[in-house]
């Protein structure tokens, strides 16, 4: 989970203010001494970390915070506020220009740090808004890298330009801006070269582009789980090529967060895009406000909301809720259930957008819906009679024996499924009160946020 280290070090550190009550000078420098060291540990840069503490302290040891009602509070949100403003403030998109005109977007990046399909998922986006995109394949150096290009257009149904790998970057570049006009492509997305490490060969062939091709957008795709060294190779890129924003990848899996706290403020530069996971649609917009509330543990309820809105089935939606409501809810209807959060990137990707989802019920939750086990659980599900998935409590001993034999699995498995199935009808009962995760994820398809509990 994103952020999962840094974000348990300062709940724990906003728990013990809470605590406390009224505070004192003392008080608020302490607990920043420990908000220090956790982003000193998430890999945030010493020089960034340094500025946000003293911004912080600045701000939170005034009289009117510390003798406040709620002192604590006051200090999280100043935090909060901090961590937005480091990040960026407002998010930013791409200006696309009119449908008549070509945007042209170079992307740039070192070889591994996700470039190729990162330039897929925006192909993706564009299209979203009626845009017709061009995949354009410059990477002369790696055969594989035209070929991951070419599948990944086929996957996101974009056009795509290569040339033999004889042909020098420029010129497939030149070529590929007529192949457009011919085609009526007008978002034209370069993929260059990637390479080990920075080096001056790859600076120059980026260079050249960008001084012979009307380029809009120069964007890096940069490796959030490589913290630091990340943000070290945003630098270099920007001094010797210029570039007019970031792309972090792999945020998904970087539980530290230094790539995404400290790229902002090294470099100047904006984040547009986070990449959430490999599938084409995991690239969320960077929302600044929506990654400080995630980093602080206080959910992502937007973009959980926007996801729904574009992913969720509402008549399922619906029907879910009205059999929580009767607690008619069956197997049929937890194989539907866990279908609809897997169109929503899994049970991982909607847990971590959940106010106050730690990795201990985070942990708890995964157990019971584990998306690994999908296909077992199907098979075991599909062999009992209609009438065992609509009444789970009529599954005696020898009901389960004869479905384990049908699944081709021990008995215990059946055992397992059917106690995991409880604790989920249990849990999704809870969620809201009374009304169960129907209604819940029935209000997120209508984005409705009345509809949530929290």
């Amino acid at each position: 989970m994103a952020f999962d280290s840094l974000t348990e070090k300062l709940q724990n550190v906003f728990r013990n203010l809470r605590k406390k009550g009224t505070l004192t000078e003392a008080d608020v420098k302490t607990a920043l001494k420990e908000v220090k060291m956790a982003l000193l540990e998430a890999d945030v840069n010493f020089r960034v970390v340094k500025k946000f503490v003293k911004s912080v302290e600045e701000k939170a040891v005034g009289e009117d915070v510390l003798g406040g009602l709620n002192p604590a509070q006051t200090v999280i949100k100043i935090v909060n506020d901090q961590l937005v403003e480091l990040m960026g403030g407002e998010p930013v998109e791409l200006k696309l220009k009119s449908s008549n005109d070509k945007t042209i977007i170079m992307m740039m990046g070192l070889q591994g740090a996700g470039k190729t399909t990162t330039a897929a998922k925006i192909a993706g986006k564009v299209m979203k808004k009626g845009r017709k995109p061009l995949l354009v394949g410059l990477d002369v150096y790696r055969p594989a890298a035209i070929d991951q290009l070419k599948k990944n257009a086929e996957k996101a149904g974009s056009e795509v330009f290569t040339m033999a790998p004889s042909n020098k970057p420029l010129k497939i570049a030149k070529e590929s801006l007529h192949y457009a006009e011919k085609m009526g492509c007008n978002v034209i997305i370069l993929d260059t070269a990637g390479r080990l490490q920075v080096d001056e060969e790859m600076m120059q062939e980026l260079v050249e582009l960008k001084e012979n091709i009307p380029i809009d957008y120069c964007l890096l795709t940069i490796d959030a789980m490589t913290g630091q060294e990340a943000v070290n190779v945003a630098k270099s890129f920007d001094e010797k090529v210029g570039i007019d924003g970031v792309i972090l990848t792999k945020l998904d899996g970087d539980t530290r967060g230094g790539a995404a706290l400290s790229v902002k403020a090294v470099t100047g530069k904006p984040i547009y895009y986070a990449g959430m996971g490999e599938k084409l649609s995991d690239l969320e917009v960077f929302h600044p406000d929506r990654m400080a509330s995630r980093i602080l543990g206080m959910g992502d309820m937007m973009t959980l909301i926007e996801k729904a809105q574009e992913d969720f089935d509402q008549e399922k939606a619906k029907e879910l809720e009205q059999k929580m409501k009767k607690s008619q809810f069956g197997f049929d209807d937890y194989l539907t259930s866990m279908n609809q959060i897997k169109k929503m990137g899994g049970v991982t990707s909607v847990l971590s957008m959940m106010p106050g989802m730690g990795s201990a019920q985070m942990q708890q939750v995964e157990d019971a819906m584990d998306e690994k086990k999908l296909a077992r659980i199907e098979g075991i599900i599909y062999s009992m009679t209609p009438k065992e998935r609509s009444n789970p409590e009529i599954l005696t001993p020898s009901r389960k024996r004869r479905i384990a034999k049908g699944a081709g699995v021990d008995i215990a498995e059946v055992n397992r499924l059917v106690k995991q199935f409880e604790q989920t009808r249990k849990m999704m009962k809870q969620f809201g009160g009374a009304k169960g995760m129907g209604r819940m994820l029935g209000g997120l398809g209508k984005g409705r946020r009345g509809k949530f509990p929290f």
